[in-house]
């Protein structure tokens, strides 16, 4: 029997490109992109604009368990004319397609949902986005829910964390990298996840049968991107953090552990930063 079918919108994008360097045993991916680009001679591609060409989404899909969507534009890399209700018009056609596929759908969400919050944050805490990237992703994650009740589509939207290797600090390090430094010398402290293990969390959320609405995604554990940076043997810079800085977004995983064949460890500097160099050179490649 086939392995069972994974539709990918945004397979071109850095959590998509994980994934083809860590494909997901026993499941097929089907990946998208709005345009061919080198390098995308393996795999199954198929070329097309999901917010534009429904009927192409609609066929792409057809077939898949599971339609994963990683399609929207990112804050600094869509450019000044970035159109973060995108994020909506994705969800909305992921989940349109999942009921035409008669498949399951994970939408890739944010912590930065939760905006400014202190303490421990479960995914029933109530959502205070501080950026407009946050509240793009809290309005996609209502507008899907609501659809897929609608449709009769299960949907679980992923608030991911900080990825080790695709953040701001380590993926985002150039030489005079500067860190916010707060009160008590700490540099900002973030939930995050190893980048391999980020595609292991995943391979084992498409294959599960039944997810919740939504679900945190990280390890267990908040990290100082100090201590990621060092742990690379990355020099940075301090500077005193601006009133509006935040200095930690701490995601419960205790939801995400219950749902996993084998608990996350927590997370570790270390051992983040050794994942992320053996696959950054390959990831530079793509």
């Amino acid at each position: 029997m086939a392995n069972p079918a994974v539709m990918v919108l945004g397979a071109t994008g850095r959590i998509g490109r994980l994934l083809q360097l860590c494909p997901p045993q026993g499941l097929h991916l089907r990946l998208q992109a709005r345009r061919a680009q080198a390098g995308n001679s393996t795999g199954d591609w198929h070329i097309f604009d999901p917010r534009a060409e429904p009927a192409a989404l609609a066929r792409a899909a057809e077939g898949a368990a599971v339609l994963l969507c990683l399609a929207g534009p990112v804050p600094g890399r869509g450019g000044a004319d970035a159109d973060m209700a995108d994020h909506v018009r994705l969800g909305e056609a992921a989940v349109r397609a999942g009921a035409s596929a008669g498949a399951r759908v994970l939408l890739a969400s944010s912590a930065a949902v939760y905006g400014a919050r202190g303490g421990l944050l479960a995914e029933d805490a109530a959502l205070r986005p501080a950026s407009a990237y946050g509240a793009a992703k809290a309005q996609m994650e209502a507008r899907a829910a609501a659809l897929g009740a609608e449709l009769g589509v299960p949907v679980c939207s992923l608030r991911i964390g900080n990825i080790a290797g695709l953040d701001a600090a380590l993926g985002g390090w150039r030489p005079g990298f500067t860190l916010d430094r707060f009160a008590g010398g700490r540099t900002p402290r973030r939930s995050y996840i190893g980048a391999r293990t980020l595609a292991e969390v995943l391979a084992a959320l498409l294959a599960a049968p039944v997810l919740p609405p939504v679900l945190n995604l990280a390890q267990p554990g908040a990290v100082e991107m100090g201590a990621l940076l060092q742990a690379a043997g990355r020099p940075f810079a301090v500077r005193a953090a601006p009133a509006a800085a935040i200095p930690e977004v701490a995601l419960d995983a205790a939801r995400l552990q219950a749902l996993l064949p084998a608990p996350l460890a927590a997370a570790d500097p270390v051992q983040m930063a050794a994942e992320w160099a053996l696959l950054e050179p390959e990831m530079a490649e793509r």
